[in-house]
């Protein structure tokens, strides 16, 4: 049985944003996995230009893969955000707190890294979401 749990240790700086400082995991394995990208099931680029939509497919495409697996978002020990225009931050904010809560039941959220960087592989995507995961 995999345990993941999150801590903000006492003494740290608050967290600025929805994410812990620590993700644990006790049991199983350590599973990686590639950053997930807005690619819809024909291969194509959905959401060009359109940061909900690509964070909406970004997501999705993780949640298949976790499911996968037979994880699901609880799972998740840390992830990694690449974002390609800082003006997106507020989005990816607005639509971590929308989502967050239902994916993790509940508001206590892994670790996460966010990178402003020049491009990704293709300058279409907006954003790339990597995560370390916990696994039987």
């Amino acid at each position: 049985m995999v345990k993941v749990w999150y801590e903000n240790p006492e003494g740290a700086a608050p967290a600025q944003g929805l994410y812990s400082h620590v993700g644990c995991v006790e049991g199983g394995r350590t599973v990686y996995l590639a950053g997930q990208l807005s690619v819809g099931a024909d291969g194509g680029i959905v959401g060009i230009g359109d940061f909900d939509a690509q964070f909406a497919c970004v997501f999705g495409n993780m949640g298949d893969v976790l499911a996968g697996l037979g994880l699901d978002f609880k799972s998740v020990i840390k992830f990694t955000t690449y974002m390609v225009h800082s003006q997106n931050i507020p989005d990816f904010m607005r639509l971590r707190a929308q989502h967050f809560p239902e994916w993790f039941g509940g508001d206590i959220f892994p670790p996460n890294t966010l990178l402003i960087v020049d491009r990704l592989v293709d300058e279409k995507f907006l954003f790339e979401v990597e995560a370390v995961v916990g696994a039987p």
